[in-house]
């Protein structure tokens, strides 16, 4: 065996010179199943891909022939957090924390420099097709066999299946209760494998989508601070080994074998010092006896598995013990692991920001069988997969161990413009198709779960109820839903400018400097592969609509312009003068909001209900504001008056008058926050009609530097209000100390190690995070200084401290215990065992607290969560430390003991 870690495999920092090059975590890395390349994706949010014949020909090397560095992509916004090449070679799935999944197809004519960089692409990968469906970080894909589906699996609880031709969205699959980081096909095509944060590992049949079983035993105890949970099929079809599984409640950390049929584990890979985050399976077939027939009994799997203590150990199933183990071979976790299809060399990437190889002769890995051996043992199963598509050389590709020289390249028939007008997403019924088959998507209109409120300034529309002078009744009205699906060019998706259009011609002769086996093709017509699609005969049969004030009552449309004032402002200019410390918005003729996370269904009203409306009321004044939550909407009219109503239109509650205008207002779920010209800031629950807090001003806001301006200001569902400065600061109201505190601020940015400014997050789940975001956004690049030696550490544990109290005041579970899993590691790597101790006994709380008894200086539970379930995990990560260890075990036990006793 050869192990090589090849230096110049790297993602770097762009914003450090050639001089100062850091390294960025690589998170993914999978081989071209020619060998010919591999992929590499990280935090820098590119693509790169390397040519393997350097890393492992010394010679090849030292010339520099093929090149190193073969191409980079660029197209994500947030880090690359999964790449997997199809099985065909000829396409690249990618996945990031952007939430978006792309297809890479090959481009003869994208070599050339990179944009804004140095670097040289000597090949070119163009984006083909963005699959957007992901509401979080994507964490993992796989490629079915033959490339018949595609899977997405993310930080949303997400199961998303796309048609691995097409390209089209065909299931989603939402019974994970957790982040999903792991997904893997059964070699047959008959299941497929997902593995999430929620300490399952679910099957689930490709015949009907529904789901086969459940494994959950392994994982019951396994820590939920990997990054990954990245799982593996035997290629024998016989086995699935998972990863983040333990033993003994949680002290030993294995890799579960889990068994085909029976979908039970009773069988364990021990060994590693810390959680196991990737497996991976050699794709070959091994025979314990070459000289014997292939047979259930003669058969064995050679597996790999990557842990978090730095270590890699290759298991054959045929032996209790592993065939090799590495250790310590990186400086931090391993992320990903990936076997060549010659089944001969491991590609390993860590989060250290780089790759290790490992590089087998054949007589050291004994048995190992041909792939045709593979295809005749899976016939047994009896398993038939639905017919592919005809007209797509996609899955055509014959793998190969000798890369075969191609002197023209002929690109793969990707969908073409038409194609994809004619295929709409549609939904992911039971209809779509028989047994697993593709399906041709009928052209249908689409709902989205967006509802809006529209209102209209009557006194600009000719009406029966508009006054000659323009100063009567205002009204605003709310368009219907509708009730029966249309027809709409509208509802098939837009193509992206990318698009690449299979009528081009683009099998030019083109030298590559290392050639693709799946592009060594000839292509008898560049139309091959196109399909159409038919449309649905819509049905016109309609309930009958139940009478509503304002329903008979088509809404015309309003060109949206600012018209000048007439009301109380003018008449009565001493009201308000010189009381404003915020702009009151323009007067328009039109304005709408959206209803945002409502659960109504799919609606989608602005293609196909713009006529109708739904609602209307009457105010006596022009509205300045609307906002729109999933139980009520509110408008903010000039005279200082703010009315709420119901979706139907019943007022819930009196009107509130404010004295002064509205400047800003912002509705979450009951939460109503309403932020007057004067500087007032009121927070109201909607449901019980009370305040959250008394009013209270932002001025003290807006004086702590000059000329600080309120860029925006929203609610969180408890009442919460987030409100950020031009300052770079954010702040929040604390109802327990009745002041302002700060949420984040562009201070953390100068050297905090966990700021994520500038990243695309979750809004509704990682509050904290898209802050952080916003104030990065707006953020000027401070220039590079000195830092004394503990600067990057304090302001790091600082950062993580400030980021727990937003997180508990903003209500935000799921932000509080990341950043406090995150906090003890950190606490753990520096041996800060005083902040450590302290942490445990804020968590563990008094050793013979009852809830009944009389200190109620502590509480049980923070954010939602029980303090001593988390404290379980903060011992964990502690555990595991070389300084902390000790200071764990012995909480461990108590909290072990006080357990037992509130059980009593």
């Amino acid at each position: 065996m050869k192990f090589t870690k090849p230096a110049w495999v790297m993602h770097k920092d762009s914003s450090k010179t050639d001089h100062d090059t850091k390294r960025l975590s690589i998170f993914s890395v999978h081989v071209h199943p020619d060998g010919s390349r591999i992929a590499t994706g990280g935090l820098d949010a590119k693509i790169r891909i390397w040519s393997t014949k350097p890393i492992l020909n010394h010679a090849s090397e030292m010339s520099n022939r093929p090149p190193k560095s073969l191409c980079t992509l660029s197209m994500h916004t947030g880090p690359v957090l999964t790449i997997r090449w199809a099985h065909s070679g000829r396409w690249l799935a990618s996945g990031s924390d952007d939430e978006i999944v792309m297809i890479w197809d090959l481009d003869p004519s994208g070599r050339g420099k990179v944009f804004g960089s140095n670097e040289v692409n000597v090949e070119g990968w163009k984006p083909m097709k963005r699959l957007p469906g992901h509401e979080s970080d994507v964490t993992d894909l796989a490629w079915a066999p033959e490339d018949r589906y595609l899977a997405s699996v993310g930080l949303d609880s997400v199961v998303l299946v796309w048609c691995g031709y097409t390209l089209e969205r065909l299931r989603k699959l939402d019974q994970h209760q957790g982040f999903v980081k792991g997904v893997c096909w059964d070699p047959v095509g008959e299941f497929m494998a997902t593995q999430s944060d929620d300490k399952s590992v679910k099957i689930w049949r490709t015949t009907d989508w529904q789901l086969e079983a459940e494994i959950r035993k392994p994982f019951e105890d396994s820590p939920g601070s990997t990054f990954f949970r990245r799982l593996s099929w035997s290629p024998d079809g016989a086995h699935i080994t998972a990863s983040n599984a333990t033993n003994n409640k949680g002290f030993v950390f294995i890799a579960a074998v889990i068994t085909r049929g029976t979908w039970t584990s009773e069988i364990s890979l021990v060994g590693h010092e810390n959680t196991v985050e990737v497996a991976a399976y050699n794709p070959h077939i091994f025979l314990r006896n070459p000289a014997s027939p292939i047979a259930t009994s003669n058969i064995c799997s050679v597996v790999a598995l990557g842990a978090d203590d730095r270590s890699i150990s290759i298991w054959q199933t045929k032996s209790a013990r592993p065939l090799i183990v590495a250790r310590e071979v990186f400086e931090r976790q391993i992320m990903d692991l990936s076997w060549s299809w010659d089944g001969l060399t491991l590609y390993a990437a860590s989060s250290d920001g780089t790759i290790a190889v490992f590089h087998f002769d054949p007589e050291e890995l004994e048995g190992i069988a041909p792939h045709s051996a593979q295809e005749q043992y899976l016939h047994k199963f009896g398993f038939v997969p639905p017919p592919t598509p005809e007209g797509f050389s996609h899955g055509s590709f014959t793998h190969s161990t000798n890369a075969a020289s191609a002197s023209r390249i002929t690109p793969p028939p990707s969908p073409n413009r038409a194609q994809l007008q004619s295929q709409s997403q549609s939904g992911f019924g039971a209809s779509n198709g028989i047994n697993g088959a593709e399906h041709i998507n009928k052209l249908v209109a689409k709902k989205s779960n967006k509802k809006r409120v529209q209102p209209l300034l009557m006194s600009s529309v000719p009406s029966a109820s508009t006054s000659p002078s323009g100063l009567g009744p205002r009204a605003f009205q709310v368009p219907e839903i509708p009730r029966s699906r249309q027809a709409s060019h509208s509802a098939s998706p837009v193509p992206s400018p990318r698009t690449y259009d299979a009528d081009i011609e683009m099998g030019g002769p083109m030298d590559m400097d290392v050639p693709i086996d799946a592009l060594d093709t000839s292509m008898s017509s560049a139309n091959k592969g196109k399909r159409k699609a038919s449309v649905l005969d819509m049905s016109e049969d309609r309930p009958s609509k139940p009478r509503t004030l304002g329903g008979d009552r088509p809404r015309e449309t309003v060109a949206v312009r600012e018209i000048a004032s007439t009301s109380l402002v003018s008449t009565r200019p001493h009201l308000f003068e010189g009381a404003n410390i915020l702009p009151v918005p323009p007067l328009l003729t039109f304005l709408s909001a959206n209803v945002e996370g409502s659960d109504l269904g799919p609606r989608k009203s602005h293609l196909l209900t713009g006529k109708q409306t739904l609602w209307l009321d009457y105010l006596p004044s022009p509205v300045l504001a609307l906002t729109a939550s999933t139980t009520f909407c509110g408008a903010a009219t000039q005279d200082g008056s703010v009315n709420v109503y119901s979706h139907t239109g019943r007022r819930l509650m009196a009107t509130l008058s404010l004295g002064s205008p509205c400047a800003m207002m912002h509705g979450c779920k009951l939460a109503l926050m309403i932020l007057t010209a004067s500087g007032q800031l009121s927070s109201i629950n909607v449901k019980s009609v009370a305040s959250f807090f008394p009013p209270t001003s932002v001025a003290p806001l807006l004086s702590s530097s000059p000329n600080c301006t309120i860029l925006s200001a929203t609610v969180r569902h408890n009442g919460a209000p987030m409100i950020h400065c031009s300052s770079g600061i954010a702040y929040t109201y604390d109802v327990q100390l009745f002041s302002w505190t700060k949420i984040s601020e562009r201070w953390w940015a100068e050297g905090s190690d966990v700021w994520q400014g500038r990243q695309r997050v979750n809004k509704d789940k990682d509050v904290v995070a898209s802050i952080e975001g916003a104030i990065g956004s707006t953020s000027i690049p401070a220039p590079h200084k000195e830092r004394p030696t503990w600067w990057n550490t304090a302001l790091t544990l600082g950062h993580l401290e400030s980021k727990l109290h937003a997180a508990k005041t903003l209500d935000s579970a799921i932000e509080y215990k990341q950043a406090l899993l995150i906090y003890a590691r950190k606490l753990a790597d520096e041996g800060f065992r005083a902040k450590a101790e302290e942490l445990i006994k804020e968590l563990f709380g008094p050793i013979f607290w009852r809830p009944s008894g009389r200190d109620d200086s502590w509480t049980p539970v923070v954010a939602g969560m029980a303090k001593r379930d988390l404290l379980r995990e903060v011992l964990s990560v502690f555990a595991r430390s070389k300084t902390l260890t000790k200071l764990a075990l012995d909480w461990q036990d108590t909290l072990k003991k006080a357990s037992n006793d509130d059980q009593l």
